[in-house]
């Protein structure tokens, strides 16, 4: 029997999911499910990384597992499950902290962009006043945000994995998953698989409706940032005829020169399944109006359609789904953090 290799990823239940989620992770899963052995995790420890109401943080848990399923995770296919259910994850991330370094997580950009601190220790000649604006910065970010990454590292090699399917934003920690991998391979002996990270380069990351400079974010103040796997499709549509495009008239995919118009023929292309030069020809001489009339309908019909899916599937249903993938994963968890124990010398 020819070896499958193994892909993980997995998303935080913390608030509404977008369109952005959807096409620059979740939709590159559905046809790798076909060829590897794929296990999808609801990454629920990642979210309290930030205060969460914990009544929504429930719900969000149930809302993710239900976007996998309405996107086409087929549960007979792949695994799905909810990471807090399976204690390994915890466990190994302690070990992996013993081996991480300050270093490692200082220079993780996301924790740069939630915590507000821009700078590495020293950037700027050690001054009294930039150490004491990052120390203040620091006072305010909790532990959980800057160790964060050790967990998805933790996430990840847990299960041997071989590919990691990400976002670009996300490559980083696959990099570091990489570098923890191998430092802990040397110091006690060969235990985990080296993980390559697989990013859908065309959607690596979708922007802002309002601003192509900026990642399309659900944390976003302006709901015209992003589109919601829940808005009602008239309002998607509405957002799309009002993102902002650029200079100029003709529809052409430039990201330098046209970063606007190039995000939307990204959403466009991936969701009607035509290539960017089809969509450029299709649209010679009739400017940005038919176009985004055209996108607008596009997204109508996929969220109509996703909202439907979604909508067949119970939380009990669902809450039965989380459980018995644990149970599927469970065995993998704990023979690979038998060997941990093992090599570092715990287990008598």
């Amino acid at each position: 029997m020819k070896y499958k290799k193994r892909i993980f990823s997995g998303i935080q239940p913390s608030g509404d999911l977008h369109l952005g989620n959807y096409l620059g992770a979740i939709a590159q899963w559905i046809p790798l499910q076909n060829e590897y052995d794929s296990i999808f995790c609801v990454v629920d420890y990642h979210a309290i990384t930030v205060p969460q109401d914990p009544k929504k943080l429930k719900k969000s848990i149930i809302d993710v597992a239900r976007v996998y399923l309405a996107s086409g995770i087929d549960p007979e296919k792949a695994v799905i499950f909810q990471q807090s259910m399976v204690s390994a994850h915890t466990e190994l991330c302690w070990v992996l902290n013993t081996i991480s370094r300050m270093s490692d997580l200082f220079r993780m950009t996301q924790f740069k962009d939630k915590s507000g601190i821009q700078t590495e220790l020293g950037d700027q000649e050690n001054s009294l006043e930039a150490t004491r604006e990052i120390i203040a910065r620091l006072n305010k970010v909790g532990v959980g945000l800057f160790d964060y990454p050790a967990l998805m590292v933790a996430d990840i090699l847990l299960y041997n994995t071989d590919i990691v399917p990400v976002g670009e934003d996300q490559k980083q920690h696959v990099e570091l998953a990489r570098d923890l991998a191998k430092r802990f391979n040397h110091q006690f002996g060969e235990t985990f698989v080296v993980p390559e990270a697989k990013v859908r380069k065309e959607a690596a990351r979708i922007m802002a409706l309002d601003d192509p400079m900026k990642k399309m974010s659900k944390s976003a103040t302006s709901e015209y940032n992003y589109i919601s796997l829940i808005d009602e499709p008239d309002k998607a549509a509405k957002k799309i005829m009002r993102a902002v495009t650029d200079s100029g008239s003709e529809v052409k995919y430039d990201k330098e020169k046209k970063p606007a118009v190039s995000n939307l023929m990204v959403m466009y292309s991936l969701l009607a399944g035509i290539n960017l030069k089809e969509i450029e020809k299709k649209y010679i001489g009739q400017g940005y109006g038919n176009f985004k009339k055209d996108l607008a309908e596009i997204v109508h019909a996929f969220l109509s359609g996703f909202q439907e899916k979604a909508a067949g599937y119970s939380d009990a249903g669902i809450k039965k789904l989380l459980s018995e993938g644990a149970d599927k994963v469970k065995p993998i968890a704990e023979k690979n953090m038998d060997k941990v124990r093992e090599r570092i010398g715990i287990k008598l």
